[in-house]
């Protein structure tokens, strides 16, 4: 119980400080700071903003499962499509320019926690699905001949990131952290029209698929809690639906091949 109040008080406190700065500066409340502010605090801090995400934190799970299972279960896919790509030597089938705004997608909240100073715990994580997905873009140049070019986009990421965290505008960083979602569904788009045009779904990954469908109905679940019927709400309806389409040709894919060496 003292637990509980403690972390109460300090929420509070977190809160009540942003929102005096907004007062002292003759404006009004910001109350995307105010959400900025409570992203400080570690994630056992954040207070549940819905009766089913509270029920779920109370009575079955820590809120950092909760944040694993239905926000984040996404970040996990890159690791299987990875392993893939280096067990079979190849990375035939997968779409360049859908990896590459995959890693602009999952690189824009990184940049916008450095920008904003972010406590290094809040978004540590996503440095692992960053270096997953930049080493499945240097893999997919690697595999096509273009070694060295993957090497020199790799140095040339490391330093935009850098400079983008260190200087880039707030204007500039806010464009980005809006337009991430928008990236995800260009990615999964392109990777859906280059199955179809081949044919096949070559070595994309099933289990990759499978998570980021999970993790995508999983933000739709946490999106409708929080915000209702919204436009971010429909924007995740259709990532999770490309998701799905990605999920239907893989296993298509995978059927129809299993089918070719029973008929051999």
């Amino acid at each position: 119980m003292e637990m509980n109040i403690c972390r109460h008080k300090m929420i509070s406190k977190a809160l009540c400080l942003a929102a005096v700065s907004c007062v002292q500066r003759r404006s009004p409340v910001d109350y995307g700071e105010l959400f900025s502010h409570s992203l400080r605090l570690p994630p056992r801090h954040r207070m549940a903003t819905s009766p089913i995400k509270e029920f779920l934190v109370s009575y079955l799970m820590p809120e950092k499962c909760y944040e694993e299972i239905f926000v984040n279960f996404h970040l996990h896919a890159q690791l299987p499509q990875l392993l893939k790509i280096l067990w079979r030597g190849s990375a035939a089938g997968l779409s360049l320019s859908s990896a590459f705004l995959q890693l602009y997608a999952f690189s824009c909240p990184a940049v916008y926690a450095m920008a904003n100073n972010f406590p290094f715990f809040a978004w540590s994580e996503r440095l692992f699905t960053l270096a997953q997905t930049s080493a499945i873009v240097f893999l997919i140049l690697h595999y096509r001949g273009d070694t060295l070019r993957g090497l020199l986009f790799i140095l040339a990421y490391i330093g935009v990131m850098f400079f983008l965290g260190s200087y880039a505008a707030v204007a500039v960083v806010s464009a980005m952290q809006a337009s991430s979602l928008a990236a995800v569904i260009a990615s999964k788009g392109l990777q859906a029209r280059t199955n179809h045009c081949n044919g096949h779904t070559g070595q994309l990954s099933t289990l990759s698929v499978v998570l980021s469908w999970a993790g995508s109905l999983g933000v739709v679940f946490v999106s409708l809690q929080e915000t209702g019927r919204s436009f971010a709400t429909l924007s995740h309806t259709l990532s999770a639906s490309l998701s799905c389409i990605l999920l239907v040709q893989v296993l298509s894919s995978r059927s129809s091949t299993d089918t070719k060496k029973k008929s051999e």
